[in-house]
């Protein structure tokens, strides 16, 4: 959507700034530059060492290997899984088809599983679902920043069936339930350090978190072609996929101030649910710390009304997802005959607004108003 000029002279409110997160940790962020350059080792080296550590310590689990994308992180949890080409993996449909990306890679098919409409994430009964109809592995993922709040629940199931869990924790660093954060509940979970993240590098960037030493020692093989030692090809599927020196030196840096850039994400989007009065909208469920405020993602049937207002006023909106996974082009020769009801809706209906930490109450105020001025 095409940025409209404001008639109020007011600067547009883009749906996600990094040129003020950059200029907020500049100095810290050439410093760790820096480091690395002065150390001119560029890959798995302190950096990256130091970071997994950190970082494994943060989500509360033993292990965490970084690679080079959250993608990535997601198709090798896969196969430090077991999982090969003809297994069966169950993961959601309305989350952007990056778990179905990592899926096809394997040569795995996917069972695709509905949401839940008011949290937009999977339910415990969707998961046993899965479970009986036999798939090798489901992947959870906790969208937008919210927690799946049954992640204990499924955790327990898929344990008892021997089917493997992978938490896709991208877009919810941070987030807890039951006071224990996610990355914790299942046998594995993939993170991304996209810039945009809520712990967001300068580039491309993901790990997997683990306490499982068996599967964070695959993990380490299949990330470097697949050696046991070097040059050494022991691990079939292996690829070369490390998190970079540079991306983790900035990593390190920024991981300390994480919990207050949630909390302050979490306090701007309960402005938003407190002060968005327009009828015809459904706003974010969320409790506590169990909602990261990755993104506040508003469903409306009239969205495209609703941005083209919104645009008008300045404000960018942005689509997390529009099309669901069994209705993309690539394949529908084995799509067709699936049918996701509420997965589908929130793909015709959702749209996201500006959420992020360096806003400041002007802007806030503007998105509010602009919204309750919505006609019809």
């Amino acid at each position: 959507m095409s940025r409209n000029q404001v008639d109020s002279g007011e600067l547009h409110i883009p749906v996600a700034d990094l040129s003020r997160r950059t200029q907020k940790y500049r100095e810290v962020i050439d410093e760790a530059i820096g480091r690395v350059l002065d150390r001119s080792n560029f890959v798995l080296g302190g950096e990256v060492e130091s970071f997994e550590k950190s970082f494994a310590e943060y989500i509360g689990t033993q292990f965490c290997v970084g690679v080079a994308n959250g993608t990535d992180a997601i198709e090798l949890s896969l196969k430090a899984l077991g999982v090969t080409s003809g297994d069966r993996v169950a993961t959601v449909a309305n989350a952007g088809y990056y778990a179905s990306t990592a899926i096809f890679a394997i040569g795995a098919e996917p069972l695709y599983l509905d949401v839940e409409f008011k949290t937009r994430n999977v339910s415990a009964n969707e998961t046993q679902r899965a479970i009986r109809l036999g798939v090798k592995a489901i992947v959870v993922t906790h969208l937008y920043g919210m927690a799946v709040n049954e992640i204990q629940e499924i955790s327990k199931l898929c344990a008892e069936a021997g089917v493997g869990l992978l938490e896709d924790c991208a877009q919810a660093q941070g987030a807890e339930v039951n006071s224990r954060k996610v990355g914790t509940f299942g046998d594995l979970a993939s993170f991304s350090f996209y810039p945009t993240k809520n712990l967001g590098a300068l580039g491309d960037g993901g790990a997997v978190t683990t306490s499982n030493e068996v599967l964070a020692s695959r993990l380490k093989e299949l990330r470097i072609y697949g050696w046991t030692s070097k040059y050494k090809v022991s691990r079939f599927g292996g690829r070369n996929s490390r998190l970079d020196e540079m991306q983790a030196s900035i990593l390190n840096v920024l991981l300390p101030s994480l919990d207050a850039e949630n909390q302050r994400r979490r306090e701007i989007a309960e402005s938003f649910k407190s002060q968005i009065t327009k009828t015809g909208l459904t706003l974010p469920t969320f409790d506590s710390n169990e909602y990261v405020g990755h993104l506040f993602v508003i469903s409306s049937p009239k969205r495209e009304a609703v941005r083209e207002h919104l645009d008008s006023m300045g404000i960018d909106t942005a689509l997390h997802y529009p099309i669901p996974d069994h209705k993309q082009p690539i394949d529908q020769s084995k799509n067709g005959e699936i049918e996701l009801p509420v997965s589908e809706r929130l793909c015709d209906e959702v749209f996201s607004i500006p959420c992020y930490p360096e806003l400041n109450q002007i802007e806030i105020d503007r998105i509010i108003s602009a919204i309750n001025l919505v006609r019809g």
